[in-house]
């Protein structure tokens, strides 16, 4: 195999393809020119108007993966390569990816498009603004915080607890500074002083909307619902309350349409919505994916971090508000990775380890024993690195095998459409022999506390659950607010299964911390705040910011 030292940079891939015009590939689908919004000559807004004279035909397919490690795992480059060797066996195949953010671009991870040759493009335009839709829910947002201020300054009629304001302001960029801070210091114009909060935008509650919306009226519905604090009575203060609904649909109109670009094979890929999954629910757009199942036969969507987070969010969630069901999962790993999971350093990866490799394996067990546990049929996608063993992909194969689940080397990153065929020959097969019916692990219905015990014990591993104080007032406020009856979205490290980032492999019998629970009305779920999960990240040392260049001739360096 060739080494990836040796090869151009993502970017470099990117910018020397030759992309086909965009109003093409939205011909191929079958899309009229009055549903079709064009950005440029690569990029284009999909009116939700096309989805109505179109019924569902297409198969869901969810692509996830273990607990994220600097080794990289590749979950984005894969769902992009097996689309791309669906449509080289001659499958009507589409893709649904997340937007990526701003923050992770400038911070440590770097852009969010794929990877290689199993890229989604024009990668620059995606990973920087795009058609806009992150500023958008932005000024939404902030549209909302600065209406909750002013009405505070205005004589707050509605008798806001300023101690219990609960909506944050937001910002695309990783800024510690912004966790905490003071606002209204400027004199007696600027409001009362009190304390505030900054989210990152894939964190907003904005973004869980937008993803989750249906179409205007429910995203106006949704955007009104939104509690913004609570009274001295502890009762709740809605969006509504502000009229703030109307102003903030408008800001999102555009948004709300999902996006088409390209692989770099010329197939189409829906990229819309970006929530992080350690945070946030962690996948695309409703309206992105049930436009795929409208205009195509297969369909292939990721979902943030670990199968901890993202899939069974996408299961518990996602599914279950949109009455999506998947008919089958791919769960990604690689050697590398799975070696740190069995207690490798990074700097050691290069030397064979079949026992650390074993050891690592529980943790992509553990996984695929989760998605098992919706319904859900999977094999193992396991991406190749220069130096992999056959003996270590052997104990991988009987591991997994155990399980009743196959394991398929994938070269996407190399060799694009062609290096995933195995996989999407597997994928097919899955889909043939039938699986499920899937079903989320729980009943919405079910206590706040059976659900997260549900989710720390069945998902994680855990023995049980503890709750802060904080946590404890909230579980008991929250039927008060009608937020009791609804999905639990836990946010915690994307790292390990518990809440601690250093436990690798597959740990168990451990306590979940959960620290508070905040109210998500608006997206119909509550947000429980485990360990020292932040909703607002910081930059580290050496941020990719600082090796990022735009050259006279217009190309990019350092955007990975």
């Amino acid at each position: 195999m060739t080494t990836r030292a040796k090869f151009p940079t993502d970017i470099e891939i990117a910018q020397a393809a030759q992309l086909r015009p965009v109003a093409d590939i939205a011909a191929e689908l079958g899309l009229r020119d009055d549903e079709v919004e064009l950005y440029g000559k690569y990029k284009a807004k999909i009116s939700l108007d096309a989805m109505a004279r179109r019924p569902p035909k297409g198969r869901l397919v969810l692509v996830t993966g273990i607990n994220p490690t600097p080794a990289g795992e590749g979950k984005s480059t894969v769902t992009v390569g097996v689309t791309q060797a669906l449509r080289k066996l001659g499958r009507d195949a589409i893709l649904c990816l997340r937007e990526p953010s701003l923050g992770p671009v400038f911070g440590v991870k770097g852009g969010a498009a794929g990877g290689g040759y199993a890229q989604v493009v024009p990668m620059e335009d995606i990973n920087l603004h795009f058609t806009g839709d992150f500023h958008a829910i932005a000024a939404a947002h902030n549209l909302l915080s600065a209406l909750v201020d002013a009405h505070l300054h205005h004589g707050n009629t509605l008798h806001i607890d300023t101690r219990r304001i609960t909506w944050p302001r937001t910002i695309d960029m990783n800024d510690r500074a912004l966790r905490h801070a003071v606002v209204g210091v400027g004199g007696v114009n600027a409001g009362p002083t009190r304390e505030e909060r900054w989210v990152i935008i894939p964190g907003s509650e904005v973004m869980a909307i937008l993803a989750l919306a249906t179409g205007v009226a429910d995203l106006e519905r949704r955007l009104g619902e939104i509690i913004v604090g609570l009274t001295h009575a502890k009762g709740a203060i809605r969006s509504s309350d502000l009229k703030a609904q109307g102003s903030m649909t408008l800001l999102l109109r555009d948004a709300l349409k999902p996006n088409l670009v390209q692989t770099l094979e010329g197939g189409p890929a829906l990229v819309h919505c970006g929530p992080f999954g350690n945070i946030a629910h962690g996948c695309n757009s409703v309206v992105a994916t049930q436009l795929g199942l409208r205009l195509a036969d297969v369909v292939l969507t990721e979902a943030g971090f670990g199968a901890d987070l993202g899939a069974e969010k996408f299961f518990n969630i996602k599914c279950r508000m949109a009455g999506l069901a998947p008919e089958a999962a791919i769960v990604v790993a690689t050697i590398r990775a799975l070696k740190m999971h069995g207690g490798v350093k990074k700097e050691a990866l290069g030397a064979a380890n079949v026992a650390a490799v074993q050891h690592g394996a529980e943790n992509l067990v553990r996984h695929v024993r989760n998605v098992k546990k919706f319904g859900v049929p999977c094999v193992v996608a396991l991406n190749q690195f220069m130096g992999d063993g056959e003996a270590e992909f052997d104990v991988v194969r009987a591991a997994c095998g155990a399980e009743g689940v196959d394991v398929v080397q994938c070269h996407v990153w190399e060799k694009g459409g062609d290096g995933g065929v195995e996989v999407a020959q597997a994928v097919l097969k899955l889909l043939e022999q039938g699986g499920g019916p899937f079903h989320p692990i729980y009943d919405a219905r079910q206590p706040i506390t059976q659900k997260i015990e549900t989710i720390a014990t069945e998902i994680y591993g855990a023995s049980g659950v503890a709750y802060a104080p904080a946590a404890e007032r909230a579980i008991d406020l929250m039927p008060k607010l009608s937020l009791h009856e609804t999905p639990v979205c836990i946010a915690k490290t994307q790292y390990s299964f518990s809440d601690d980032p250093t436990k690798l492999g597959a740990p168990s019998g451990f306590t979940l911390h959960v620290r508070d629970i905040l109210p998500a009305a608006g997206a119909g779920f509550v947000v429980a705040l485990a360990g020292d999960i932040m909703t607002m990240p910081g930059l580290g040392k050496s941020p990719a910011a600082e090796r990022i260049r735009l050259h006279p001739d217009g190309t990019i360096e350092g955007l990975f």
